[in-house]
């Protein structure tokens, strides 16, 4: 995506309108600092002619206390202006990089089955990194140098109005040059940014599955594959730093005519007598000075490039919409009556996964789900939750289609535990609660009473500041967890995706426990892999190949010979299921 001026413009004021105190403070120290620049040439060019013409020593003494303190006031106003600076980009880059990952946490499922979680940290921090500079002084530092240039432009007209053409027209031809430049290179910074994240992207695949790769003697394959990822980054990467490169080296040449300008001109128009040897001094300290903004635009050009590649990239994600629109229905209160009305989904077009599903569930009864691996069990519970919408038919929650519904109400009203629970790094307590801070001990305490884990929590070496990861539990432990999360949300519908039935006699107990706590008063639907669940389920639903094969009471399905969930039931649930 090409950036244009105007979306650069947008995007600074989006995130540094909020700071406009700040920025205009930046501004300030920025505009003094280059007044002093262009003052203390000028009084040092006034000490020159004024000793060579034999002035008074305290006249002189007094221009050289000028001097010292112009100079050290200069450098107290950089040191704060690099605070100031520093203080803009990060508090701006830090909102950005807020707005992309609660912006990723709403698009949908698909997006980040299609993204690594590498690609992913590299696009909502690495890229905005490169912003940094953007924020803080870009256009600050830009517009100042302008001025600077301009006020040195100024000040050479004054001295002589032909060594002020002169500069002019050779500034103007620079910063020509540098666009020039600035332009061919951006395409090769963003390739760079983009060959970081794949890398980043398959460096985290692989150390995820660390296990797996020894196991399957498949080490040599990945620090193949590895290489050949690091060689695509080094050839992007060097790509774009000989691109940047070459504005350095010609800003370098360009400063190097422009001194012999300076030295020309000035003897000789010395030797003809036109300007003091003070005036040639500030035509060679004005010409040392063109380097600074020179090769600051030059720099902020540099930035630019980055930072085009950057916004390009982040305006790429920013545009992407998720397909599930929020709603504005508040979901209803108590045990939700669930209606499944003629519903089709497929993950891809053309290839569904469920079709023509068609059930009802009256508030507070239990439905046992059951199915082979790949029948469609678990995609059921994410539509409930809306990470999909159906390809055909509708879901209803107490007579009230989901799709209509605030997503953050329905998402709270349905609890949805998974097989695969996500630990954090943290306390049992953060990890309970989501790092919900105004949730008490207490209100913990009380929770894990309810589902008879009490005891489970004290059994750990802290309790509740029992450091964890997300491999410190087991699969059960990690469900029982799950449950209290739940629990805290106080949902109308539960959904329950069992934990593998290969649990030690403890936790199963536990677990037991905690299903019978947290369905009740509540409707529940449960993936089913224990004959103890399902005996205690008040409906049956069995999925054969994304299709309804079985649905009723449990007991009159039990009692039926022909039935195919009595059929389970004798064969062995678990064994036929897996």
């Amino acid at each position: 995506m090409a950036v244009s001026y105007a979306q650069h413009r947008q995007f600074l004021l989006n995130y540094l309108r909020p700071q406009w105190p700040r920025v205009a403070a930046l501004a300030a120290l920025l505009f003094s600092g280059i007044s002093l620049q262009l003052l203390t040439p000028q009084i040092l060019a006034r000490f020159i002619d004024l000793a060579r013409g034999g002035a008074e020593q305290e006249v002189l003494v007094r221009l050289a206390g000028l001097f010292l303190a112009a100079a050290l006031t200069g450098q107290v106003i950089s040191a704060l202006s690099v605070y100031a600076s520093e203080n803009v980009g990060w508090t701006a880059t830090n909102k950005v990089r807020e707005d992309l990952a609660l912006h990723c946490l709403r698009l949908d499922l698909p997006f980040h089955n299609a993204k690594t979680p590498g690609e992913m940290i590299e696009r909502v921090d690495g890229d905005v990194t490169q912003l940094s500079g953007f924020f803080s002084q870009f256009v600050i530092k830009v517009l100042g140098n302008v001025i600077l240039l301009l006020g040195i432009l100024v000040l050479l007209y004054r001295a002589n109005w032909g060594v002020g053409l002169v500069y002019t027209v050779f500034t103007l031809g620079t910063l020509l040059i540098l666009r020039r430049l600035m332009e061919l290179a951006i395409p090769y910074f963003k390739e760079s940014r983009q060959a970081g994240a794949i890398l980043l992207g398959f460096l985290e695949e692989r150390l995820s599955g660390t296990e797996d790769i020894r196991a399957s003697g498949a080490v040599p394959y990945v620090l193949r594959r590895l290489s050949e990822a690091l060689r695509n980054q080094l050839e992007k990467s060097r790509r774009a730093w000989l691109r940047g490169t070459m504005m350095w080296a010609t800003t370098a040449i360009l400063l190097v005519v422009g001194n012999a300008l300076a030295f020309g001109m000035g003897a000789w128009l010395l030797r003809r007598g036109i300007i003091t040897i003070g005036t040639v001094y500030l035509f060679f300290h004005y010409t040392e000075m063109l380097r600074r903004p020179l090769e600051q635009i030059t720099r902020q050009m540099q930035e630019l490039q980055r930072a085009t590649a950057s916004i390009s990239r982040v305006g790429d994600l920013l545009a992407l919409e998720t397909a599930t629109k929020d709603g504005a229905v508040r979901v209803p209160g108590g045990a939700l009556a669930v209606d499944v009305d003629h519903v089709s989904f497929g993950y891809v077009p053309d290839d569904l996964v469920l079709r023509d599903i068609s059930f009802r569930l009256e508030p507070g009864r239990v439905l046992g789900l059951l199915g082979r691996t790949g029948s469609g069990k678990t995609t059921i519970g994410r539509l409930f939750a809306r990470f999909y919408d159906p390809t055909a038919g509708a879901i209803r929650l107490g007579g009230t289609d989901v799709r209509d519904m605030s997503l953050d109400d329905l998402r709270g009203r349905v609890g949805l535990v998974t097989q695969d629970v996500q630990l954090f790094h943290a306390s049992v307590r953060d990890n309970l609660t989501f790092f919900d801070p105004t949730i008490s001990d207490a209100r913990i305490v009380e929770v894990l009473r309810q589902l008879e884990l009490l005891g489970w929590m004290q059994s750990l070496p802290e309790g509740l500041d029992t450091q964890i990861g997300p491999r410190s539990l087991s699969a059960g432990e990690a469900q029982l967890l799950a449950f209290a999360r739940v629990f805290f949300k106080d949902p109308g519908l539960v959904i329950l995706d069992e934990a593998s039935s290969r649990l030690d006699p403890a936790t199963e107990q536990l677990v037991e426990r905690a299903v019978g706590a947290l369905r009740r008063g509540r409707t529940a639907i449960i993936i089913a892999h224990r004959l103890g669940t399902v005996q205690r389920a008040d409906e049956i639903l069995i999925l054969d190949d994304g299709a309804v094969l079985e649905h009723g009471a449990r007991a009159r399905l039990a009692a039926d010979p022909s039935s195919r969930f009595a059929s389970l039931l004798r064969t062995g649930l678990e064994e036929v299921l897996a």
